[in-house]
C-alpha cells in the first residue's frame, strides 16, 4: 500500500532503517529465487495453469476460473470473482517457481471456500485498510504542521487499521504456502528432490509480507514520536 511521505527531512526516519534494509533484501531474495527455478523445469512437466486447474477440480472448485495476467510476479487469486489469475512467466511454465506460485494462489481459493478465518478478517479489513493507508499520512502531517492534535490523532488511528491489514495478511500468506507443499506433495507434482526448491521460492516470498509488516509497525512508532514531539513543544 503507497505511503504518503512528506516533504522535509526530519530524524525520526532512522527508525526506518532496519525495515528498508529487510524490505530491500526480501525484495531481492524474492526475485533471485524465483529467477533461479523459474530455469528448472518439474519433471512431471505440467504448466502452473493445468496445476492450478487440477487442484481446483480436485477440490470441488470448478467455478474458479484460471486466467494469465499481465506483468512479472503479479499473481492472485481474486475472490471477489473467483478468478485465479497467473502472470505469463508462471501460467505457461513448467518451472518448480511456477508450480510453487500457481499452488499457493489455489491455496488461497481453498481459503476462501473453506472460510478460512484470517481470510474472511483480512478481507473485511481491506477497505479501512485501504482508506487509512491513503489518508493516514496526510492528516497526520496536517496536524503536526499547523498543530492539530486531533488530525493526528486521526492518522494515527487509521494507520493503525492499515497496520492490522499487514499482520493479519501473515498467517494468511504462510497458510496458502503450507497449503500449496501439500497440495503439490500430495498430487505427485513434485519429486522429493524438486519440493524443497519449490519451497524456496515460497519461503523468499512470504519474506516480502513479513518486511512489509516490519516496515507498517516502524512507521506507526515513527508517528508516536512525532506525535510526543509534538506535545512536548
Amino acid at each position: 500500500m503507497p505511503y504518503f511521505m512528506p516533504f522535509y527531512w526530519d530524524w525520526t526516519y532512522v527508525i526506518l532503517i532496519p525495515a528498508v534494509i529487510l524490505a530491500m533484501y526480501a525484495q531481492a531474495k524474492v526475485s533471485g529465487t524465483f529467477q533461479r527455478y523459474l530455469r528448472i523445469p518439474s519433471r512431471r512437466g505440467k504448466t502452473g495453469s493445468q496445476v492450478a486447474r487440477e487442484l481446483l477440480d480436485s477440490h470441488g472448485l470448478h467455478d474458479v476460473r484460471v486466467e494469465m495476467t499481465p506483468g512479472h510476479l503479479t499473481d492472485h487469486y481474486d475472490p471477489r470473482s473467483r478468478v485465479l489469475r497467473l502472470s505469463r512467466d508462471v501460467y505457461h511454465s513448467t518451472s518448480l517457481a511456477a508450480l510453487g506460485v500457481a499452488a499457493h494462489e489455489t491455496g488461497h481459493a481453498l481459503q476462501h471456500a473453506q472460510n478460512y478465518v484470517p481470510l474472511g478478517i483480512r478481507n473485511n479489513l481491506f477497505p479501512v485498510a485501504h482508506f487509512g493507508s491513503q489518508m493516514a499520512f496526510p492528516l497526520f502531517f496536517l496536524g503536526f504542521l499547523f498543530n492539530g492534535p486531533l488530525l493526528m490523532d486521526l492518522g494515527i488511528l487509521l494507520f493503525v487499521a492499515a497496520l492490522l491489514f499487514q499482520v493479519v495478511t501473515l498467517p494468511v500468506e504462510y497458510n496458502a504456502s503450507s497449503r500449496a507443499m501439500r497440495l503439490l506433495e500430495v498430487g505427485g507434482y513434485l519429486a522429493p528432490d524438486e519440493a524443497p526448491k519449490a519451497k524456496s521460492v515460497l519461503d523468499a516470498a512470504a519474506l516480502t509480507y513479513l518486511a512489509a509488516t516490519a516496515m507498517a509497525v516502524l512507521q506507526l512508532i515513527r508517528l508516536l514520536v512525532l506525535r510526543g514531539h509534538r506535545d512536548r513543544r
